[in-house]
């Protein structure tokens, strides 16, 4: 088991992967990814410019992307809190299973045993 800590800081950092990593509804991390993509996307724009092509940082984007940011990590958080639910389903999306391997998964060799 995870340290809340753990489970909190990768939430802000990258809540599509504590999603995939520690939530049971792993389903939500598809929407979550694009929310916290499009907020790193923001900020670098904002940086650059924004929509008006500013010479200096245009702040409205910048505070838009990091709004998108916190509004993924709050979503994160939402579905990371039922990690004791005892109803949660050890399924894994495709999208999930590329960020590592989780606990109730079994091996694969077992799988192609069974059919030999």
């Amino acid at each position: 088991m995870a340290s809340p800590y753990k489970r909190i800081f990768l939430t802000l950092l990258a809540p599509p992967l504590a999603v995939c990593r520690f939530g049971c509804a792993r389903c939500c991390a598809a929407p979550i990814a694009v929310f916290w993509l499009s907020g790193i996307g923001a900020i670098v724009y904002g940086v650059l410019g924004g929509p008006a092509n500013l010479a200096t940082t245009s702040w409205t984007t910048v505070l838009l992307g990091v709004g998108m940011w916190v509004l993924a990590a709050i979503w994160a958080l939402t579905v990371i809190k039922t990690i004791d639910d005892p109803n949660c389903k050890p399924n894994r999306p495709s999208l999930c299973a590329a960020f590592g391997s989780h606990s109730t998964d079994s091996n694969p060799l077992d799988d192609v045993k069974k059919y030999y």
